[in-house]
């Protein structure tokens, strides 16, 4: 007899020890896409049973990593330490059904246990001696754990939606510990009785993960319940194909916020470490909830390239709109002066925008080359700049300056046209004067086109930024 499907609803589940790390930050993406694909739920879960560990400040940045990110989850995020006792009342189901018992054993005999089997050239596992045993038997004083009676024969098989099927011996795996000698659930159950609870109907996270899956198959089955459907992703490598580290971009979300990476083009990256749809590079979020399956995730581990990041980011911020970016640049300029910028300034930067952004690849990159734009009067001058400004050099600007004053037009083409004039008439090069201007009015020896600074700059700003650097000499 057929059944009607499960509605999708996916999980998003970090354990709130630290920051959102890049490799969470692309699982929370997959799950939130497939979500979206199917019509269905994307839940968020914090997996806070470690309560040594986890604390409100990671909570924080992992939900506003999230949101920077623009993957907002339906309804309320779950704790998962709130649900303790319901974890622990389905444990003590189990014992009650027979597919459960209390373990006594002592952490001497488990210690025993462990070196035996390493000296036998065995993987350390739980032998299952107090399996059938009788809890009358128990010694005095050892509070005990409650332990799975997993099956002992057979395999355990997973359809894994990426890895294919995937098989395990049962006798390799021993009757895990669903409640502490302390009561306390273990993250096994803990996990299984969650995403049963909130109707998680696919499971997708990190390969590492894998070995996970079966056992909690097992609990499910025993549990009697419907099980999620797997898809384990393969992790995300460095450039050289080593495990991913802080220098091959193992960063928390924020991290590259505060570099000025673009959320949307963070997004397209990671969409594209082990997901592809034919030869595309480019794609908007529609695109990507529109084309994301399963089926187009591979099986190798992706691999994490800065140049490739700057790159697509630099792509994004060609396409962003000017007053947005000015924005960004704003923020970030208060961000590191401690000063707003007015609405002048603000105008200035928008105006600035797209001269600056056909070069920028981050908003960091931008707000540099546009930091003088808005600049405070007079200017520091870069070492090379200064070089640019020899006595011959003010004293052509001062010359400059009242046939800068007579222009009626401040459009870049009467600008270029009156300093052209101006080099003919001093029989010099159009250099020897663009070069000592371009040091006057952006305190550096690069720019953007001289006559577009001047003209964004305007009237007033140039002339009093030219007569500041004849005052200083």
């Amino acid at each position: 007899m057929s059944s009607e499907p499960r509605p999708v609803v996916t999980r998003f589940a970090p354990s709130p020890t630290g920051f959102l790390h890049i490799g969470g930050a692309r699982t929370a993406l997959f799950n939130w896409l497939f979500a979206r694909h199917h019509g269905g739920a994307f839940r968020l879960r914090i997996e806070d049973t470690d309560r040594k560990r986890s604390t409100e400040e990671a909570i924080g940045a992992i939900l506003e990593g999230l949101r920077w990110l623009g993957l907002e989850w339906d309804g309320e995020a779950v704790k998962q330490f709130a649900n303790a006792d319901r974890h622990a009342e389905v444990a003590h189901g189990l014992i009650e059904t027979g597919k459960a018992y209390r373990c006594y054993c002592t952490p001497e005999e488990l210690q025993e246990m462990r070196e035996r089997a390493r000296a036998e050239g065995r993987s350390p596992r739980y032998d299952g001696r107090w399996r059938d045993r009788d809890p009358s038997e128990a010694p005095p004083g050892v509070p005990p754990v409650v332990r799975l009676k997993a099956p002992r024969e057979g395999e355990t098989t997973l359809d894994d939606l990426v890895q294919g099927p995937v098989t395990v011996a049962n006798d390799q795996l021993d009757d895990m510990v669903l409640l502490r000698a302390d009561g306390t659930p273990t993250y096994m159950l803990s996990v299984v009785v969650d995403d049963h609870d909130m109707a998680v109907s696919h499971v997708i996270r990190g390969d590492d993960h894998l070995t996970n899956a079966f056992r909690q198959t097992q609990l499910f089955a025993a549990l009697g319940w419907p099980r999620p459907e797997f898809a384990h992703i393969p992790l995300i490598h460095g450039s050289d194909g080593a495990k991913l580290s802080k220098r091959h971009g193992a960063l928390g979300v924020e991290a590259y916020r505060d570099l000025g990476y673009l959320p949307e083009a963070l997004r397209n990256y990671l969409l594209r470490l082990g997901w592809a749809h034919g030869d595309d590079e480019v794609i908007s979020t529609e695109q990507a909830v529109a084309w994301f399956d399963l089926d187009g995730v591979g099986r190798s581990p992706a691999r994490f390239d800065f140049a490739k990041l700057d790159n697509l980011n630099g792509h994004y911020i060609r396409e962003s709109d000017d007053a947005e970016l000015a924005g960004l640049v704003a923020a970030r300029l208060r961000a590191e002066t401690g000063q707003a910028l007015d609405d002048e300034a603000r105008e200035r930067l928008r105006r600035a925008m797209p001269g600056l952004k056909q070069r920028a690849k981050t908003i960091k990159e931008l707000a540099e080359n546009g930091a003088f734009y808005v600049a405070s009067r007079p200017l520091e001058m870069s070492g090379k700049a200064a070089k640019l400004l020899p006595d011959e050099g003010r004293a052509r600007l001062g010359r400059l300056r009242p046939e800068l004053e007579r222009l009626d037009d401040w459009s870049e083409a009467a600008l270029e046209a009156g300093v052209r004039a101006f080099a003919e008439a001093e029989d010099c090069k159009l250099g020897q004067i663009a070069q000592p201007l371009r040091a006057a009015l952006s305190g550096s020896h690069a720019s953007p086109g001289i006559f577009e600074v001047m003209a964004i700059l305007g009237r007033s700003e140039s002339l009093a930024r030219i007569s500041d650097q004849q005052t200083a000499s």
